[in-house]
């Protein structure tokens, strides 16, 4: 059933002005009567200003499952368009009109001071109503709830970094730089708890011996991802990866340096990405894609290209939650002594128990005891 538009206060950001006074009047009388008078005159004393403030929009509420902004502004479809953004860049974005027309877009102010957890209100695969201002320009009214959303956190606050997907190609390199397993799990923690398909694609595998790559491979392989083992120099594997991405709204996703927009080149040609070589003296990558862009894959489907990225802080989720993000210890979790176990010092854990005997990966149980220190910071 369609929701009707009303009036909804909605609350803006804390964060938009300085503070009602910004000096103290009890020194300012003691050292200059006239100065005191002056500050009456131009200084608020009230409570009340725009650090509290609220503002009533026409629209309708959001759905509290699904995230996004609080509030969808009421937009008029007889002179609003719809579009999906391709990639934002500063306080502008492209956006990708039905027609295949693309439209340079700035964010109306009222989506970015309403208040929210969002480092950015508008990301990479974000489906949008926007007025046309011109035939090359636009406003962006209103943000459609998301479904698919890959985030971390950034400085206590959410960086959404693509919305509308549902497939994550985690990418990583078996060398130059080095392989890190810890960083892959962060990775699937984030699938699992945004429902998404995961994806491992281990690439340069022309530079190491293959069986050296299988004790981790298998243990992903034997927990149910996929993993595909590419090379973008030689194109080994290439193929299978672009028909597991056909048809899908996917995010590839991985550290700089490790061949996202090489193996994006070998699938499309045509998309002429810019790549460059690892550093030879740090062994890590240097970022040459510097925003996340939603591309149009040969064959159907939607891939978008991330930044490179050296450490991935995950957000909002509890250490409670985390055994339902390993999907090894999802089995044990009822057999523990206390129904409250952490699996980390309680005495008859199956979950512990497991790791001993061998059941459950050691190194992805450490990987877990970490995450649930870091989420417990």
């Amino acid at each position: 059933m369609r929701r009707r538009k009303r009036k909804i206060r909605a609350e803006l950001r804390k964060n938009r002005t300085l503070r009602t006074r910004t000096k103290d009047l009890t020194r300012s009388f003691a050292g200059d009567e006239l100065a005191d008078e002056q500050t009456l005159r131009s200084e608020r004393v009230g409570g009340k200003g725009e650090l509290t403030r609220k503002r009533t929009v026409m629209g309708v509420e959001a759905p509290e499952d699904v995230p996004g902004l609080p509030v969808l502004p009421h937009v008029d479809p007889a002179v609003c368009r719809q579009g999906r953004v391709l990639s934002v860049f500063g306080l502008a974005c492209l956006v990708e009109t039905e027609t295949g027309e693309v439209i340079r877009c700035v964010t109306r102010r009222l989506l970015r001071t309403l208040s929210t957890d969002q480092r950015h209100v508008v990301a990479a695969g974000d489906r949008v109503w926007f007025h046309p201002e011109g035939r090359e320009e636009g406003v962006i009214e209103q943000i459609q709830p998301r479904q698919g959303v890959l985030s971390r956190a950034s400085r206590g606050r959410q960086h959404v970094l693509v919305a509308n997907v549902d497939q994550m190609v985690i990418v990583t390199s078996a060398a130059q730089p080095p392989l890190k397993p810890n960083l892959i799990d962060r990775m699937l923690v984030t699938a699992e708890k945004n429902r998404m398909t995961a994806l491992v694609s281990i690439n340069k595998i022309d530079l190491v011996d293959p069986a050296d790559l299988q004790p981790l491979v298998g243990v992903l392989s034997q927990i149910g991802y996929r993993v595909l083992l590419v090379s973008a120099a030689t194109g080994q594997g290439v193929d299978r990866l672009h028909q597991a991405m056909r048809g899908r709204e996917s995010v590839i996703l991985g550290q700089s340096g490790v061949g996202k927009s090489s193996l994006l080149n070998r699938i499309d040609p045509e998309l002429k990405l810019r790549v460059q070589h690892v550093s030879s003296e740090t062994l890590k990558g240097r970022h040459t894609t510097t925003t996340a862009r939603l591309l149009p894959l040969k064959g159907g489907g939607y891939v978008v290209d991330t930044p490179g990225m050296r450490q991935f802080e995950l957000w909002d989720v509890i250490p409670e939650e985390l055994p339902g993000f390993f999907r090894e210890l999802r089995p044990y979790e009822s057999r523990c002594r206390f129904p409250n176990c952490t699996h980390i010092h309680e005495a008859d854990c199956a979950v512990k128990d497991a790791v001993a005997d061998g059941r459950i990966d050691a190194r992805r149980y450490e990987s877990y005891v970490l995450l649930c220190a870091d989420s417990a910071a």
